[in-house]
């Protein structure tokens, strides 16, 4: 990798092109034969513990997706939705996960930052001046006070230099574990307390994670392979659909995004406000990202069965072939 990731942009670009349709042509050959996907090859132990000591804090390392990933809430907030408070888990926590190319030469960096509105444009100046690219900026909710933006940044180069640029860009800001205050101790019930989690798995299919006083939905497209910049995105760096409950079984608050081809965008649309869940936004998160994904956020509030079964009708909105051909691009 040059050490100007700035200047080298249009090479990577190219680089990265080439590498997208080799790559894919390759997981369809494995597919047609029936063989198992090309695995990415894994950080090792010192490239995870180089991470860890460029930022400050320690992460998860997904094996089945060579993924490392560092949570980065925003404890300093109190927020409030429609004037209730609602607990950071909720959806105001950022993060930053590392992986390696397919082919094992490069890695591939990508957060999601959560912002107040005055801290945007100072994270921009410091994420470019370290070589970091901005993928996007955007809001996830309606009615939040303060009012919240995330914006995504990637990067390409070693795994040690991706977490120290990412460091050194978020060093002036909240977002750095060690500007961020204490977690505070844990809530008096938890979500596996506050929610019949049962009941809610029966109904999504899935199984929810319990994060403090919330529960949560992660789920990803196995029935996709998306490649930006010859790196395959998969869940746990940020090809995933999620829903997040707070409240109670009685008046919960739910929110998420569902990640999803063009042809998915106005189906998942129409799933959702059939089932009365308001749609806050549809964008992208990635460049270079082929297929292209979309994203939509969503906000409802109501009984939590009702919600589920809303998130429910949504997800079975995906995977379905588009009138227009194959679903596959």
């Amino acid at each position: 990798m040059e050490s100007d990731y700035s200047l080298s942009r249009r090479n990577i670009l190219k680089a990265g092109a080439l590498l997208t349709g080799a790559s894919l042509l390759r997981l369809e050959k494995a597919e047609a034969l029936n063989l198992p996907s090309p695995k990415t090859p894994a950080l090792t132990p010192a490239e995870i513990a180089a991470i860890e000591a460029a930022i400050g804090k320690k992460g998860s390392y997904k094996e089945t997706e060579s993924t490392y990933t560092i949570g980065l809430p925003r404890n300093d907030l109190k927020v409030t939705l429609k004037g209730e408070p609602v607990p950071i888990p909720f959806g105001f926590g950022g993060w930053v996960s590392i992986k390696r190319t397919m082919d094992g030469k490069s890695a591939m960096l990508m957060g999601d930052n959560v912002l107040l509105q005055e801290e945007v444009n100072p994270l921009i100046t410091a994420a470019q001046a370290e070589g970091l690219e901005v993928g996007a900026i955007h809001n996830h909710f309606f009615y939040e006070e303060p009012r919240i933006f995330y914006m995504h940044l990637h990067g390409m180069g070693s795994p040690e230099e991706l977490a120290k640029k990412y460091a050194k860009a978020i060093s002036n800001s909240k977002i750095l574990p060690a500007n961020q205050p204490p977690a505070g101790p844990p809530p008096a019930k938890t979500g596996k307390d506050i929610f019949d989690v049962t009941k809610l798995n029966e109904i999504v299919k899935y199984e929810a994670a319990v994060n403090g006083p919330t529960i949560k939905y992660t789920i990803g497209r196995p029935d996709l392979t998306v490649v930006a910049m010859g790196t395959e995105m998969t869940t746990n760096i940020g090809l995933n659909t999620w829903a997040s409950f707070c409240g109670s079984m009685e008046n919960a608050h739910m929110a998420g995004d569902v990640a999803m081809l063009d042809h998915e965008v106005n189906s998942v649309i129409k799933a959702f406000r059939a089932n009365n869940i308001e749609v806050v936004a549809v964008h992208s998160h990635m460049l270079g990202d082929k297929p292209a994904i979309k994203f939509l956020h969503y906000l409802g509030t109501g009984p939590a069965l009702d919600l589920a079964k809303a998130f429910r009708h949504a997800l079975d909105q995906l995977g379905k072939k588009s009138s227009m051909g194959d679903m596959k691009m």
